[in-house]
């Protein structure tokens, strides 16, 4: 809702700069902050991802009403006010694609959900994480077999008409679960001075010796924990394209039935589900058990999930592809090789290129399970209650994935990559 609300005036600069600041912190991060104010409790959970995705609805609600079709909001009388041409002749008109969109972003939502349970939050995570610890693998084969169970009959228990029921069900349960009571002290606390920098809690703002004290402060923290977590983050993200990109080219033949045969298009249609499904974080978390602590596991997982996501998309869009038929056409490794890949390397570059922002949040976050990135330091600095550092740093992790973000679209304008037919993505992803 209030992604809706933001999306008609989204293209406000101000409107615009914190759409893109709420969606460029990642849900954990969120949840990190808000634990300190809410404690573990599904508000905590419901308000960290509330608001990034709030940022994401308010961007893409906003791109789909530009693309509606205008006519009904021009054949209205002059006088008409801006709520009733919104609510009357726009949103009906963008109705379909914010349908497909809302259900991908609700599959998003379980995924968000599952992983807030490894910093706390009962959910699926936290059932992970705790018989990962206790070695109880094959309880960890159910829970992942629940959740991909989840995730593949989200078509049939995700009805419009039993929306309703689940929006009063989740309000009662919310309450009914109770959990730590929630003080507006806390919440005041936290704004006015737990995110303060120490240095200028309770100072004279006016004496230059306030400002030297946070200078060195801030110093300190740049080059003891930011400059460090930042080079890691760069690497693990560059890396994990790196294999993103070597999963998607080589993986989206996989799901292509005149490529692999029906069998195996089916075949590779649920390895590509599973590793898209799948959580990143979770897969992380996964990888971390099997290969020891390192850079490694977090190259491998985030490449393989997002490298699958990719390989999805190009796969629909190959199925959409006529060979040729000519007599001497090309068959087998060739066909993929010369009538496939150059017919889609360039939606090829632009997917990448449109996730290369995302895995540099991902890189990020991927911290909390010990990886020396930016995360890892937040979570250090969380654990021993220094609030106004961890906001450095995520500011920090922010203004890394702005500048990974415009140099992402800069490459696609200078070499006029573009995804062709979003709303066929959004499609793709959302169907099994």
């Amino acid at each position: 809702m209030l992604g809706l609300i933001l999306a008609p005036i989204h293209h406000l600069r101000p409107v615009r700069a914190l759409a893109a600041t709420l969606r460029a912190i990642h849900e954990l991060f969120w949840a990190l902050l808000f634990l300190q104010v809410f404690g573990p409790s599904a508000l905590t959970g419901i308000v960290a991802i509330a608001l990034p995705y709030t940022g994401v609805f308010a961007k893409v609600y906003s791109e789909m009403l530009e693309e509606a079709d205008r006519r009904p909001d021009e054949l209205l009388p002059p006088n008409t006010g801006a709520v009733v041409r919104f609510i009357y002749a726009r949103v009906p008109m963008a109705l379909a694609p914010f349908r497909i969109y809302t259900m991908y972003r609700v599959e998003c939502g379980l995924r968000s959900s599952a992983v807030l349970g490894f910093i706390g939050l009962p959910t699926l995570g936290f059932e992970l994480d705790t018989f990962f610890k206790v070695a109880k693998f094959e309880n960890v084969a159910a829970v992942l077999i629940i959740y991909y169970v989840l995730i593949g009959t989200i078509r049939w228990w995700l009805r419009p008409v039993l929306l309703p029921f689940y929006l009063i069900g989740s309000a009662v349960l919310l309450f009914s679960l109770g959990g730590p009571p929630f003080e507006l002290s806390n919440l005041l606390r936290f704004l006015t001075s737990d995110i303060v920098p120490q240095p200028l809690r309770n100072a004279d703002l006016s004496l230059a010796s306030t400002w030297s004290a946070f200078w060195t402060w801030l110093s300190m923290l740049l080059s003891n924990q930011a400059w460090p977590g930042l080079i890691n983050t760069f690497l693990v993200t560059q890396m994990a394209l790196a294999v993103t990109m070597i999963v998607a080219f080589l993986g989206f033949p996989l799901i292509v039935p005149r490529l692999t045969g029906k069998l195996g298009g089916i075949g590779g249609n649920v390895l590509l589900v599973v590793g898209r499904s799948t959580p990143e974080y979770m897969l992380v978390y996964i990888f971390l058990q099997m290969l020891g602590p390192s850079m490694l596991p977090a190259i491998v997982a985030l490449g393989l999930h997002n490298g699958a996501i990719i390989a999805h998309l190009l796969g629909r869009q190959a199925e959409a592809i006529t060979p040729n038929l000519r007599p001497d056409a090309p068959k087998g490794f060739n066909l993929y090789l010369y009538e496939y890949v150059p017919r889609l390397y360039g939606n090829f570059l632009a997917y990448s290129f449109y996730r290369w922002e995302i895995i540099l949040r991902e890189s990020a976050i991927v911290g909390i399970l010990g990886v020396k990135t930016l995360g890892f330091f937040v979570d250090g600095v969380i654990t021993e209650i220094r609030l106004d550092r961890a906001i450095i740093l995520i500011g920090i992790t922010v203004l890394a994935t702005f500048v990974v973000d415009w140099i992402a679209r800069a490459i696609r304008r200078r070499f006029k990559l573009s995804m062709n037919d979003r709303n066929s993505k959004e499609r793709a992803l959302v169907e099994p």
